[in-house]
């Protein structure tokens, strides 16, 4: 029976902007075993890479958890373990910065592979020297043997070992890319979380990186979240998904549960907006609209203002989780009547 590692109970991330509050991430619930992947997809501005951020305890200054937020790591709760009520906002929780024991975790047991690789190195130190730093910061072993760990990963990820030594300034986006994929793996975390792993890699080094990145899962019984746009990566590696709409997760289930038996409009318009070799050809249809400004989110269902299937009360109530199948679950008044009606991939 597989082990449960992480366990995310109605986190709810807040951000205070001089407008007021912006909703990022509201009541998000999912767990995930050991040696399993899940998908976190949806359009940008969705929630998706403050949901990473929050479950690393890794947001900005004006983030705010909201109480009864959990984040349960191999029995750990970090919310409980990392922040405290907070001083300004009744109902909230403000993280505590350079937590010694958050910082245990950080890369040790859970890695982070940032969307924005062109900035997440820092310009003044070497590369391979900062991944070495990593390393001997959470391991007891001696400065060679780091940089012998950090050339097999360069050599795992395609970057040539004479480029240990150089800036960041001096790689290629592709390369800062790989490099930062290197340093997710350098400590053989239990859990990677991948914010858009791929983004500047060309389709042959994608594959590669992929494929390693699924043979490690394999070897070393890693979890992993792949938080991304491209639905096609999700369908070639994650177990499970997890729909993501305005802050809300819409659509929950195995992957296969959702391609096939699509329970969600939203999944839906995701699909019907992606090409697919299978089947007929089929022009592609954009998702009228966009997104819903998150510091003043609609009054009911988030996704009724560009929904073709809303209706009034759709306008006006928050939609309840509805369970379609066992161990798939919709957030839609009306889950049931369009569960198996909808056109998903396999339609």
């Amino acid at each position: 029976m597989a082990k449960e590692l992480l366990d995310v109970r109605n986190l709810s991330v807040h951000y205070k902007i001089l407008a007021g509050w912006v909703y990022a991430v509201d009541n998000v619930s999912f767990k995930l075993n050991r040696g399993e992947t899940m998908g976190l997809v949806g359009e940008s501005g969705c929630g998706k890479t403050t949901t990473g951020y929050g479950i690393t305890q890794l947001l900005a200054s004006n983030a705010y958890i909201k109480d009864g937020s959990k984040v349960i790591f191999d029995g750990k709760d970090f919310v409980e373990m990392s922040t405290e009520p907070s001083k300004k906002f009744s109902g909230y929780r403000k993280i505590i910065e350079y937590h010694p024991e958050m910082r245990k975790y950080r890369w040790k047991r859970i890695s982070m592979i940032f969307q924005g690789a062109m900035n997440a190195f820092n310009p003044v130190f070497k590369v391979g020297d900062q991944i070495i730093e990593a390393i001997l910061t959470h391991e007891d072993i001696t400065e060679e043997e780091a940089r012998k760990r950090v050339e097999e990963l360069y050599k795992l990820v395609g970057i040539p070992v004479d480029r240990i030594d150089n800036y960041p300034h001096e790689y290629s986006g592709g390369m800062k890319q790989r490099a930062m994929i290197a340093m997710a793996l350098a400590l053989n975390p239990d859990l990677i979380i991948a914010d858009e792993p791929t983004t500047a890699l060309d389709v042959v080094t994608q594959d590669k990186i992929l494929g390693e990145m699924a043979r490690l899962q394999k070897e070393k019984d890693v979890a992993m979240i792949i938080i991304t746009h491209d639905v096609s990566v999700v369908a070639e590696m994650a177990h499970k998904m997890a729909v993501m709409y305005a802050g809300h997760l819409v659509e929950t289930g195995t992957t296969r549960q959702i391609f096939k038996e699509t329970a969600h409009p939203y999944m839906e318009a995701l699909l019907k907006a992606f090409p697919s070799i299978k089947g007929e050809r089929k022009r592609l249809k954009a998702i009228p609209g966009s997104p819903p400004d998150l510091s003043n989110p609609p009054k009911g269902c988030r996704f009724a203002p560009r929904c073709p299937y809303a209706k009034d009360i759709c306008l006006e109530e928050e939609p309840p989780v509805v369970e379609v199948a066992p161990g798939h679950f919709s957030k839609c008044h009306f889950a049931e009547e369009l569960y198996g009606e909808l056109g998903g991939e396999a339609k």
